[in-house]
């Protein structure tokens, strides 16, 4: 039984909450016949026999394509049969939110009615197909042959706190920030029975970032990836989405290889062909749209999907040289105040001890590829080494903070040690900001990678990279390497607009030669390639660093040469 927190927490979101708040995408039919082909739950197969489970069936956008294919495969094996005693158990079918449920139950009882099912029949196959509540909460009988939908898209901060310490008791994969499609995910696999197949279109994050490694590592342990279908830069919903889909097709059998797919057209044509080939006995020897890659799943290890010979090359490097941190370099990120509009101004106009402000470098300061910087600076509160000022001493800072209390000490962080109410989320250390470093922005098409001399202070928008032992121009020639975007292009999830996340979880992943292993006229080639902001030359040296073969070469864009 659920206690009566959860419980009310649960009727909560069931009768509430727009589409956004429940995580609401709505996919288009050429995209759901395509998943149901990839499944197999196709016409020629005796569905009648089967089991399918729609986890989260929404305004019936799978549903209902579902309740087709199942009425043309019985019809065509029982001519003569009883819906109501033969399809009964053929589907299972969950949906939270009660005004949704109502409106495709409705549709699906038409439905039926339009296909010749008497009325009562129809009411009595909806009612047993269909049920009311939360997936992850509602109990299950039996397994199932498919599991197929496009699981809800939920932020943890939206679920109410009882239902989400519930959720993270019964899941072993809600872990880290992970979003509600997880366990989602997890549950289903779980009631999929002994070759039955799962296939969700769902966002890819979970694939290569940290909250998805227990997932991973479940399909690893224990299912096939089967397919995968990059969906980035297709319109395979109806409205657009910031983090791209992919489709996976998941099966609980042996493991093996994996068939993938890039950014299919969306139309009936081209999915029709490309499903046939992606579930054919064998591929055409001559290259295609669809690959086989081997041991694409590696325990919890993020899911290396790129074509094989760059697979290779990034498998080859990590096995010969140290990660960026391990080789002598540091990665952080700049400082999270929250609530930049009273920590940070002009640096002139900062009304503050000077010795209580810093000059701050942000992401407009360096987007033509050097350090411009507009003059904003940023109020430390933070006493050295460690707590922050006793503001008596500092009256100055004082006066300024208290003007803008309200705003400061309504931050979250004030309010859970009100006593240090004026401290920024983050802390300052001075230091940094005398320290060369390389200044990266989080999203990037391109690596946008800046030098900075040691005056300024990187704001939160930034990644910064330091180091003791490596010249920095150099590694910045390493850093704008294609070598370098191969390894966030593995690692990191793609947005909207194919731009990539540069972040510190992958800019950790990228593997260096320690410096006193690279030769001085290399160095030189390096930084001097660097100074010139010449991509072409630091690929050229780069090439170099890593002893890249002529194949190796052309597997990241270049003429090998």
């Amino acid at each position: 039984m659920l206690n009566c927190p959860v419980m009310a927490a649960t009727e909560a979101m069931a009768a509430g909450g727009g589409i956004e708040a429940r995580g609401a995408i709505f996919t288009r039919s050429e995209v759901v016949d395509f998943i149901l082909d990839l499944t197999g739950y196709t016409e020629d197969q005796p569905l009648h026999e089967k089991r399918l489970l729609e986890p989260s069936f929404g305004g019936g956008d799978f549903l209902l394509p579902i309740i087709g294919r199942l009425l043309g495969a019985w019809r065509a094996a029982r001519p003569n049969g009883s819906a109501l005693d033969e399809l009964a158990d053929a589907i299972r079918a969950v949906e939270l939110h009660h005004d949704t449920f109502r409106s495709t139950q409705a549709a699906v009882v038409a439905l039926l009615n339009r296909q010749g099912i008497a009325a009562d029949t129809a009411t009595a196959l909806a009612d047993c197909w269909l049920s009311q509540g939360d997936f992850l909460l509602a109990p299950l009988e039996g397994q199932f042959d498919f599991v197929v939908g496009n699981p809800p898209y939920v932020r943890q901060e939206l679920i109410p706190a009882p239902l989400l310490a519930e959720y993270r008791s019964r899941y072993l994969t809600m872990f880290d920030r992970a979003d509600i499609y997880i366990p989602f995910i997890e549950r289903s696999l779980s009631v999929l029975s002994d070759g039955g197949s799962l296939g969700f279109i769902c966002a890819d994050r979970w694939m290569k970032n940290r909250y998805g490694g227990p997932l991973r590592s479940l399909v690893a342990e224990r299912f096939h990836l089967k397919l995968y279908v990059d969906m980035v830069d297709t319109p395979a919903f109806h409205s657009d989405v910031i983090a791209y889909p992919a489709i996976t097709v998941i099966s609980r059998e042996v493991p093996g290889a994996t068939r993938i797919a890039h950014r299919p057209a969306i139309d009936r044509t081209t999915l029709t062909e490309l499903a046939g080939l992606l579930t054919a006995p064998a591929l055409p020897k001559e290259p295609g749209p669809v690959r086989e890659l081997a041991r694409v799943t590696n325990g919890a290890e993020p899911w290396l999907l790129e074509s094989s010979d760059q697979m290779a090359l990034i498998r080859r490097l990590e096995s010969a040289f140290p990660q960026l941190e391990e080789a002598g370099c540091k990665v952080g990120i700049g400082v999270a105040t929250g609530a930049d509009k009273a920590f940070i101004g002009d640096f002139q106009e900062l009304d503050v001890e000077p010795d209580r402000k810093l000059p701050l470098v942000t992401t407009r300061d360096i987007m033509t590829g050097e350090v411009q910087w507009r003059g904003q600076g940023v109020i430390n509160p933070f006493a050295e080494p460690a707590g922050l000022v006793n503001l008596d001493e500092y009256p100055r800072l004082r006066r300024y903070l208290e003007a803008r209390r309200e705003v400061i000490a309504g931050r979250h962080c004030a309010r859970k040690a009100p006593a240090n109410w004026y401290r920024t989320i983050d802390r300052i250390t001075p230091a940094l900001a005398a320290r060369p470093k390389l200044l990266i922005p989080d999203i990037k098409g391109e690596a946008h990678i800046v030098f900075e001399g040691g005056e300024l202070y990187p704001h939160h928008n930034l990644y910064y990279v330091t180091s003791d032992d490596w010249d920095l121009r150099a590694l910045q020639a390493v850093l704008l390497s294609a070598v370098t975007r191969l390894f966030v292009a593995t690692y990191s999830t793609k947005m909207r607009g194919g731009f990539l996340r540069f972040q510190a979880q992958y800019l950790r992943r990228i593997r260096i030669p320690r410096w006193a292993d690279v030769s001085e006229l290399l160095r030189r080639e390096l930084a001097e390639a660097a100074i010139r902001r010449d991509v072409q030359a630091c690929n050229r040296a780069v090439f170099k660093l890593y002893g890249l073969s002529h194949e190796e070469r052309s597997a990241l864009g270049g003429n090998g040469e």
